[in-house]
């Protein structure tokens, strides 16, 4: 008899080991796993009791996509969809190592998160790219038909769309201009990498061009080139898109335009707080705040194939009066009467 029950229990545990090694194991390409249906929509948030799992992948730390996330999340707990309990949002930064991005991607993947966010246009390529059955949705990319993310901003089909934070470049010159008349040449830092800096910097020249501007290039890898490419720049002003490696690395720049006393023209509010001296702006935290929307439509049964990409409509002029000052430069009063905010 004792050695039955000893025969017995070995297999028991025996059985046990087999369950842990082969349960919910299995490994999916680097590509994710996919699915005959690619509009998925996301359920179980609230009605069934089911905890959402939500994997945002930030591509870097600067102000900006930091306002994204902040806007997300909060909309989300103002909603009832706060992390912990309808929620879990596991929160991951590569600061822009594309090697880490695509691993975080992929383990987004295996996870089989039931939504992920990118915020920035190479977060959302590295997640549309890994994640196949689920619903993917993107913040702070400018043009997602060049990034190849979505088929049409009105229709974007399979499982991916969110929101953009298309900028007026053409209106972001004519501001220079308005503040700097006598400017001639406009320098741009941007991404060579970055398919929504290359949008950026084409936009502005064929902007100048009707502007009598013209437009100087210098590509950088990472945010640590951002000086040394700013100062390879003989220009009368620079322009800073909404780039994230340049805004990443955005002090580098400014300490170049201080020194030479030229202006800085930004497109996002983080950079004028930080040294820029002017830009129309993008609302970050609206930003988040707006694909957070978009998330509790697609819990409540909505499909990413059927949400339009959205895009903001009205920006905010942004002025930093002692950054201009650093660069000697006055910004007229005019512009300084329609700003709604100063730093």
């Amino acid at each position: 008899m004792r050695l039955h029950k000893t025969f017995t229990a070995l297999l028991a545990v025996a059985a046990l080991a087999l369950t842990a090694c082969g349960g919910g194991t299995t490994t999916p390409s680097a590509g994710g796993t996919s699915s005959s249906d690619t509009s998925q929509t996301a359920t179980g948030g609230g009605d069934s009791g089911k905890v959402l799992q939500i994997g945002v992948l930030q591509y870097v730390t600067h102000t900006a996509l930091d306002a994204v996330t902040k806007g997300f999340t909060d909309e989300l707990a103002a909603r009832g969809y706060k992390d912990g309990e309808k929620v879990k949002i596991d929160l991951q930064n590569p600061q822009a190592d594309q090697a880490t991005l695509t691993a975080i991607a992929n383990q987004f993947a295996q996870d089989k998160k039931d939504l992920v966010l990118g915020i920035a246009t190479p977060a959302a390529q590295g997640l549309a790219q890994a994640v196949k059955d689920a619903p993917v949705l993107f913040a702070a990319v400018t043009d997602p038909i060049a990034a190849d993310l979505v088929k049409s901003w009105d229709a974007p089909g399979g499982n991916v769309t969110g929101v953009s934070d298309m900028n007026p470049v053409d209106e972001q010159l004519k501001l220079l201009l308005e503040i700097a008349p006598d400017v001639k040449s406009v320098g741009i830092v941007y991404s060579s990498g970055e398919v929504n800096s290359d949008v950026q910097v084409k936009a502005a020249e064929d902007a100048a061009a009707g502007l009598g501007l013209k437009i100087e290039k210098a590509a950088i890898s990472n945010s640590a080139e951002v000086q040394q490419a700013a100062e390879s720049l003989k220009v009368d002003a620079y322009y800073v898109p909404t780039d994230n490696n340049v805004v990443a690395g955005l002090e580098g720049l400014i300490q170049v335009a201080e020194k030479n006393k030229v202006p800085v023209i930004a497109s996002d509010q983080g950079s004028v707080e930080r040294g820029a001296i002017a830009a129309n702006t993008v609302n970050y935290e609206q930003q988040g705040k707006d694909v957070a929307d978009m998330a509790i439509k697609i819990f409540e049964g909505a499909k990413p194939a059927d949400l339009p990409v959205q895009v903001q409509k009205k920006f905010d002029l942004n002025v930093n009066e002692a950054a201009a000052k650093r660069m000697g430069v006055t910004i007229p009063a005019a512009v300084l009467d329609r700003a709604a905010k100063k730093f």
